[in-house]
């Protein structure tokens, strides 16, 4: 019985770690303004170009990090001016942040493609 019981909670601790895996943030997201980013392995870091639109081929941000928060810059291309950042992966969708002077923010929702 108590082994039956340990290899039953070892079997819902493994689903439930898994249940916890990190998203990962490679990949194509629709923006909030409807152009489509690529987010791909640059270096050690994560590059954000943009893929349609306006500004397509243009790289719009880098972040480093792992699981599912990643920090660094990112520029609004219409603006031309590049802000600290931060990147959130929730399932299919990716909160994008940028501050100036960590006190002015604006947050985006991009989702996956």
């Amino acid at each position: 019985m108590i082994r039956e019981t340990t290899l039953i909670l070892a079997v819902l601790a493994s689903g439930a770690v898994q249940a916890f895996a990190a998203e990962p943030i490679e990949g194509s997201w629709k923006t909030a303004s409807g152009e489509t980013a690529a987010i791909s392995k640059c270096g050690s870091a994560y590059c954000v170009t943009l893929k349609t639109g306006k500004h397509a081929g243009k790289q719009i941000g880098m972040m480093s990090g792992t699981g599912s928060d990643y920090k660094g810059e990112i520029t609004d291309p219409e603006a031309n001016k590049t802000y600290n950042g931060s990147g959130s992966v929730s399932g299919n969708a990716l909160k994008m942040k940028g501050c100036v002077m960590s006190v002015f923010c604006k947050t985006q929702t991009w989702s996956r493609l």
